[in-house]
């Protein structure tokens, strides 16, 4: 073989080991990660955001657009720390947007909080990359559980807050668009109302009309609650009252039970009337 054939064959087999690395780590990243971090164009933004596409999670058409737009307005980058259960960080997403859009920020949401939030919930607030949150000299700042004064006038343009704020005080003028980020996905909705479509009175076999969701927090709250903010965990005396004012007002209702506690609830709550669903 001539000289030229030889650097021709040299290149081939560069060529095509190249091909081999890249595909191999590609279907390494698929099976073992996120999948691929989609890098949204906006010219506000003076570091890299990515969108990131975590298995499990619904797409299309029950999700926004991959890279949502801030308005024009807005500047600075703002998260929260995505701290305790589900329904810590849906207070939490709800008070990152509202404390946001008042002072002018725009605001990101980190991987773990997404990844809680979005097989759920059709959340439009866009994902921080990792390593965008590790570099980013950020100010923190704790919230308590109420709006202040001057939360309203906050200058930091990186700013990570964190805390477990709830209140509806943060984000009551925001009540339609918080309802629009915690909307189920159509898929997660069909599943509960064909649930509830087959629950059927005991005693009598008919529909009911009136459904109620009887939510029992125990686990922790047996501890935190008389000893952190002084109060009670509703007892089965507490729940049975309840449940006879909602027979009392509401035709051929059935109560519909969650909870952290489930063996507890089926041993106190009164299902003899067969108008209670023990979901879970």
């Amino acid at each position: 073989l001539s000289h030229r054939h030889l650097c021709l064959a040299f290149l081939l087999v560069c060529v095509l080991s190249a091909i081999s690395f890249f595909l191999h780590i590609y279907q390494d990243s698929i099976r073992h990660g996120l999948g691929l971090s989609i890098l949204c164009p906006d010219r506000l933004v003076t570091a890299p955001v990515a969108i990131f596409c975590l298995p499990d999670t619904p797409m299309s058409p029950n999700t926004s657009s991959p890279c949502p737009q801030h308005p024009a307005s807005l500047s600075g980058t703002w998260t929260i720390y995505p701290d305790g259960r589900f329904g810590n960080q849906m207070g939490q997403y709800a008070t990152l947007l509202a404390l946001a859009q008042l002072n002018g920020r725009r605001a990101f949401i980190l991987p773990a909080m997404h990844a809680t939030l979005a097989p759920v919930f059709r959340i439009t607030l866009p994902v921080l990359a990792p390593e965008v949150d590790s570099s980013t000299p950020w100010r923190e700042l704790q919230l308590h559980d109420w709006m202040s004064e001057e939360y309203a006038d906050l200058g930091d343009p990186f700013l990570k807050l964190s805390g477990f704020p709830c209140s509806w005080t943060f984000f009551h003028h925001l009540r339609e668009q918080i309802r629009s980020e915690f909307t189920l996905h159509d898929h997660l909705r069909e599943e509960a109302q064909s649930v509830l479509r087959r629950l059927r009175l005991g005693r009598s076999g008919d529909r009911p009309r009136t459904f109620v969701g009887v939510h029992v927090r125990r686990g922790d709250y047996l501890q935190v609650m008389p000893q952190r903010w002084k109060g009670v965990v509703g007892n089965s005396a507490y729940l049975r009252e309840a449940m006879d004012w909602f027979r009392a007002r509401h035709e051929a209702p059935v109560f519909v039970v969650t909870s952290n506690g489930m063996e507890w609830c089926r041993e106190n709550i009164d299902a003899s009337k067969g108008d209670v669903m023990f979901a879970g």
